[in-house]
């Protein structure tokens, strides 16, 4: 949401959509000339269109929503900012933690890093990986380790606008993502979610966020006990959850999940995960001076698609340029604070934290959203640095140093 400053109000659509850029490599010009015919019935084929009318909900109350599972998967899910609730989801495996960022079309950031990281030879085999928003749709993959690497090179130089979003609102957006939905569809596999059934059952955990909008509350999503049975129903609801991280409120539709609570079914509504999570590794009270929790982490890595403070830049004095700046100002403030307070934890519960961000001398110019030379440029720059082994910064240690000062 950070770039919506960058542009002019046709443009916001798209590039709220660059957090979204994650997806199968197609034909870019065939997609920006499709005929109309062509796209509509490619629309009703994949079944993507949004329903135009105002949608009816199912009433329920907070202690419904409170006590509400997915069917046929307890612990497919539990709340982001609950030290109870987050606990049942942990590892018994220790090891090294992955946690990636929402940021745009700055995501080319960690494909560029995970792919250097494999390069230098030093990559861990993560017990954990959570994703937000473009963090999101990368880590199932960076989750299965580097043999996925070139296919998140690729994906961050071959997409289109027309690849995510229809220019038409719907009901509840601005914009329709049938687009979108259908390339998760393409991208998500009954075979991938097969591998991460394996890895899950190993021991291993990917975890994905999202933001309840009915609660106004973060959702951390099990997503090796998603794919619990491996059926329709929960290849159905990994795509979803994965669509939801991303669904900007307003540009975007929420994405609706059918629950059960109490014996009766309804539906929540779930929306971007960087609402709630600039990036995810524990809750809150987990982290606070007073928690006994002692979660089997020792070291943590934050790959952070986003420079580490706001640049300098005079907003448009217009709808989308205030709103667009002061949304990039909030989710650079909310980055900072979050990595000060996994910092603090770091040392009192004694694990490591290594944090990447694009180095502000990386200044390759965009020429709108979906630039496929600044993205490609972007991707290289993270996959030197990271060659190098000079990406990761001792987050800690620096911590250290600024208090004993």
């Amino acid at each position: 949401m950070r770039l919506i400053s960058t542009f002019r109000a046709p443009a916001i659509g798209v590039l709220v959509c660059s957090a979204l850029i994650i997806l199968v490599p197609v034909d870019v010009g065939q997609a920006q000339h499709a005929s109309p015919a062509k796209k509509h019935a490619d629309r009703g084929a994949s079944s993507k269109a949004q329903k135009r009318g105002p949608q009816e909900r199912t009433p329920f109350t907070q202690d419904d929503a409170d006590a509400a599972i997915i069917p046929g998967a307890p612990d497919a899910r539990a709340w982001g900012d609950s030290e109870t609730e987050f606990t049942r989801l942990l590892p018994n495996l220790e090891g090294p933690w992955l946690a990636i960022s929402g940021g745009g079309s700055d995501g080319a950031f960690s494909a560029g890093v995970l792919a250097g990281w494999t390069q230098a030879g030093n990559r861990p085999d993560f017990s954990v990986v959570t994703g937000v928003s473009i963090g999101a749709l990368i880590a199932p993959f960076a989750f299965l380790g580097p043999r996925y690497d070139d296919e998140l090179r690729t994906s961050f130089t071959t997409i289109s606008a027309a690849d995510i979003f229809e220019d038409q609102p719907t009901a509840d957006s601005l914009f329709d993502y049938w687009p979108l939905k259908r390339l998760i569809e393409q991208r998500i596999t009954p075979k991938l979610l097969a591998e991460i059934a394996t890895e899950h059952a190993r021991g291993r955990r990917l975890f994905v966020v999202t933001t309840n909008l009915d609660a106004g509350r973060r959702v951390v999503w099990n997503m090796g006990a998603v794919t619990a049975g491996g059926d329709t129903q929960a290849l159905k609801l990994f795509r979803d959850v994965l669509l939801a991280s991303c669904s900007i409120p307003g540009f975007f539709s929420p994405v609706g999940v059918t629950v059960e609570s109490k014996g009766r079914r309804f539906e929540e509504m779930h929306g971007d995960g960087t609402l709630t999570a600039p990036f995810f590794v524990l809750p809150e009270p987990m982290l606070a001076h007073a928690s006994r929790a002692r979660p089997p982490l020792g070291q943590v890595y934050v790959i952070v698609n986003s420079r580490p403070a706001a640049a300098f830049k005079m907003a448009d004095r217009n709808v989308p340029g205030v709103l667009g700046r002061s949304i990039g100002v909030a989710l650079t403030s909310a980055l900072q604070s979050e990595v000060s307070l996994l910092s603090v934890a770091g040392q009192r519960l004694g694990f490591s934290l290594q944090i990447a961000q694009i180095d502000p001398a990386f200044n390759y110019p965009s020429h709108g959203p979906f630039d496929g030379k600044y993205m490609q440029a972007l991707y290289e720059f993270g996959l030197g640095v990271s060659q190098k082994g000079t990406v990761f910064k001792d987050a800690t240690a620096s911590m250290r140093r600024s208090s004993a000062e």
